[in-house]
């Protein structure tokens, strides 16, 4: 699974709201300056993360974004899926299909299990993560995280 630059940046940018402190508000161009992202590009993410109802904006000379609730209660499943997705879905078969209008192996496909498997394993690790969590120091969150292993099937069929 790689992250998207979109998806980084937005977790970049409601950890600056997160750190001014709960009920604080950030400019677009307060966000851009503190984080060095362009403001038109945080004004997309900051729009995608109003759609997602994880921010609010206030207009006015007082204005700016906000957490929509406090960093403890967002979760980084919710800004990773509100800004990329998931790396697999119900449509990841017909996105991904090959020449056809449909996958050749949507009855019997080996790949999709493995991928199932694996979109759960991220889901459960972002899912345990908050904003919140997130802004501790990086040894703390590292000392965090206890990922878990996902049985496979393997089959050896070389024999």
């Amino acid at each position: 699974m790689k992250l998207s630059s979109q998806e980084e940046y937005g977790l970049r940018c409601l950890l600056q709201i997160a750190r001014a402190g709960e009920g604080a508000s950030l400019t677009i161009a307060e966000v851009s300056d503190r984080e060095g992202i362009s403001a038109p590009n945080v004004a997309k993410i900051m729009r995608l993360l109003r759609r997602a109802e994880l921010v609010r904006s206030t207009r006015g000379k007082a204005g700016g974004y906000s957490l929509s609730r406090p960093a403890s209660e967002v979760r980084v499943l919710d800004v990773v899926s509100a800004l990329g997705g998931r790396l697999f879905d119900a449509g990841f078969c017909d996105r991904h299909s090959g020449r056809g209008r449909s996958c050749l192996n949507t009855s019997d496909c080996s790949i999709r299990p493995v991928l199932r498997h694996l979109q759960a394993a991220v889901d459960h690790v972002l899912g345990e993560l908050t904003l919140q969590s997130l802004l501790a120091t990086e040894q703390e969150v590292a000392g965090t995280i206890h990922p878990r292993a996902v049985p496979l099937p393997v089959l050896n069929r070389l024999s």
